[in-house]
């Protein structure tokens, strides 16, 4: 039988105090290490806060309350400072689990959700693989927002070279502005976000122009760099910020299938079709997952020619033949399992993970400053790794808050089950 006894410990010090004449001193005994400079609350109680408000999602009354029922008299404001100010070591840690997190696999996760900043809309972003799961918040969800957070937000960098001006031919941009982008570049010279924007000012270009120069030169600064590794493949919805960065992209079969269930025939006829057309789309989509399993060249050729079949399809049902036509255009990226079987084929763990978010907001609506935010996504990024990696997140917060640091980090853990994981994968059976 389980059971739990919550019992306060409550400590008087006596400090021995001396005054020297000589010296017009008073000397008092220090506090013991994991108490003194850290107020009139022990580890105990600094360390429920964070679990409370990151992963137990309690609002600061509710913590309140809970402490008031067990004796400790504390009070909203000191809850809230000590959030705000009292874990600001836990940023660093995130830092290091976000690293450790994009050297563990060969592909990364990512999905965006809405959040608030003191009264103001902001997107907080999720970054995951089975290792490890970091958020993000910030003011935009553009392209160079999401190059941010694959740098760990290194101050951004810009490079002009054969990379960056073929990806300005995908963009389409006009060839007069392409000769004097390349009349005031310097190619091949990576350079920072203020002498960028120098070079670009005298260049004439409309908002959308500068935004497509700004991307091109950013990605190929970004594919060069070597202070974090690159991501070379990226699990995704089909939201435009997400292309174009990794040389793969791999998109969420059941975001696809969503579209499909949005469709609603009037028609009996047409609904029989559809239905008809989902059964053969997941029958393809379990092919997909056996294929994982046990992946082969030959059973790759079979599904890639299952799939432009499949998708060949015209049926009478117009709406779903235009349906169809959009996920054919997507086969590469729907497909990308096939070169890469570990690739997941749905987006579910970084959607799950956008629920915590989601939650939080619910339960908090907003946070109110900039190290309120900071500290959010740090305590969550802890919550939600330590989840991934069967660490209790009390006693590891409850490690750090006390200084005594005798648990590994989360990102030498993530680094050792990745190894372990690749090795395990290796060794035959």
């Amino acid at each position: 039988i389980q059971d739990i006894k919550i019992v306060t410990d409550n400590v008087k010090y006596c400090r021995e105090t001396y005054y020297s004449p000589s010296l017009g001193k008073t000397f008092i005994a220090p506090l013991p290490k994991g108490v003194a400079g850290k107020g009139e609350f022990g580890v105990g109680v600094r360390s429920l806060i964070p679990l409370f408000k990151s992963e137990c999602h309690l609002p600061e009354s509710a913590i309140l309350t809970f402490f008031s029922n067990f004796g400790i008299q504390t009070s909203a404001t000191y809850i809230s400072e000590q959030w705000t100010t009292g874990y600001e070591h836990f940023n660093q840690e995130k830092e290091d689990i976000v690293t450790a997190g994009i050297s563990s696999s060969t592909y990364q996760q990512i999905d965006d959700t809405g959040a608030r900043v003191n009264g103001n809309n902001h997107y907080t972003h999720v970054l995951c693989n089975p290792y490890y799961s970091a958020f993000f918040t910030t003011e935009r969800k553009d392209r160079l927002t999401v190059l941010d957070i694959f740098r760990n937000f290194a101050p951004r960098a810009f490079l002009y070279n054969d990379d960056a001006i073929k990806l300005l031919d995908g963009f389409t941009l006009p060839q007069k502005y392409c000769k004097l982008i390349d009349k005031h570049f310097e190619k091949n010279k990576v350079i920072d976000e203020d002498d960028f924007e120098r070079l670009l000012a005298p260049i004439k270009l409309g908002p959308l122009q500068q935004r497509r120069v700004k991307e091109a030169c950013a990605i190929a600064a970004y594919r060069v760099q070597t202070a974090i590794p690159v991501i070379g493949s990226l699990i995704c919805d089909d939201a435009p910020q997400f292309k174009l960065l990794t040389e793969t992209l791999g998109l969420c079969w059941v975001h696809d299938g969503r579209h499909y269930k949005k469709l609603n025939p009037v028609l009996t006829h047409n609904k029989l079709i559809l239905d008809e057309f989902l059964t053969q789309y997941w029958a393809f989509y379990r092919k997909l997952k056996a294929y994982k399993v046990s992946p082969s060249p030959t059973d790759a050729d079979l599904l890639y020619k299952g799939f432009d079949e499949l998708f060949a399809t015209c049926t009478e049902y117009e709406q779903l033949n235009e349906r169809i036509a959009k996920t054919l255009a997507k086969r590469s990226e729907l497909l990308a399992c096939l070169k890469q079987p570990e690739l997941p084929l749905h987006n579910n763990a970084s959607e799950l993970a956008a629920r915590v978010q989601a939650r939080a907001r619910d339960v908090s609506l907003h946070t109110k400053s900039e190290e309120g935010t900071k500290i959010k996504d740090s305590l969550m990024t802890i919550s939600q790794t330590a989840k991934k990696l069967g660490v209790s997140t009390y006693e590891y917060i409850l490690d750090r808050v006390s200084g005594e640091f005798r648990l590994t980090s989360l990102a030498e853990l993530i680094l050792q089950k990745s190894q372990s994981d690749n090795t395990t994968y290796l060794c035959p059976s």
